[in-house]
């Protein structure tokens, strides 16, 4: 059982880093940063490949740490 938990730990893992490495970047450049519209870039809806890419990114993240939880308590037995 330990080993499955750890086996889905690492994959998990893995998945994480290529679904960050996967979204899109944010790059302002300075005129826009200093602005008064860099106040309101944090507000716009997320559409599309990023809102998809945020979600999966989310979902594996709850998964790691439960996976780790598990892993902890079986380590403990």
């Amino acid at each position: 059982m330990y080993n499955l938990f750890m086996t889905l730990l690492i994959i998990v893992s893995i998945l994480i880093i290529i679904a960050t490495m996967m979204q899109p970047q944010k790059q302002q450049d300075a005129l826009n940063a200093l602005s008064s519209g860099a106040v309101f870039s944090g507000q716009t809806k997320k559409r599309g490949f990023e809102a998809f890419m945020e979600k999966v990114t989310s979902v594996l993240l709850v998964l790691f740490f439960a996976f780790a939880i598990v892993l902890a308590y079986l380590s403990s037995k």
